[in-house]
């Protein structure tokens, strides 16, 4: 019963916006699943889902894949409070921070693997990032502005 459960619970997510615990579990309950708060808890836990924050300011879990862990909501956090602007220069990404941010920005970029880096250098608030060509320098800082959002 606690596999289908999880698959259930796997497949509600992959569809639909849930909230709370609560939620869930009526959601649950109307499929026919005789579940608690309590039990879709630790179903939260062992599924290992996270709440993520949509573009709307609402809240909903989501299942992470091992790749998608990297975009976790603290790499993000940190880049919507530390990041001030950017701006290409041909080939180069000049990204200016708070001061004293630019090695926590570099990090979370680092974190989030975007394949067109093919370097990266901090010094107290501003960050190079360098590409192989301007194109992926306009498409690197458009893919962190959507990160950000």
């Amino acid at each position: 019963m606690k596999k289908s459960r999880h698959q259930k619970i796997i497949e509600l997510v992959g569809r639909m916006r849930i909230g709370t615990q609560e939620e869930l579990a009526d959601i649950l309950n109307r499929e026919g699943y005789k579940v608690t708060q309590a039990t879709v808890s630790r179903d939260i836990k062992e599924l290992k889902l996270s709440k993520v924050t949509g573009n709307d300011g609402s809240q909903y879990y989501q299942i992470i894949e091992k790749e998608e862990q990297v975009y976790s909501e603290k790499y993000i956090r940190v880049l919507r409070e530390a990041l001030m602007s950017m701006d290409t220069a041909g080939n180069l990404l000049v990204i200016r921070t708070m001061a004293g941010m630019a090695n926590a920005v570099a990090a979370a970029l680092d974190q989030f693997r975007l394949e067109k880096i093919v370097g990266t250098l901090a010094g107290d608030d501003t960050i190079m990032c360098a590409m192989k060509n301007a194109q992926d320098a306009l498409d690197v800082k458009n893919r962190i502005q959507e990160i950000m959002e």
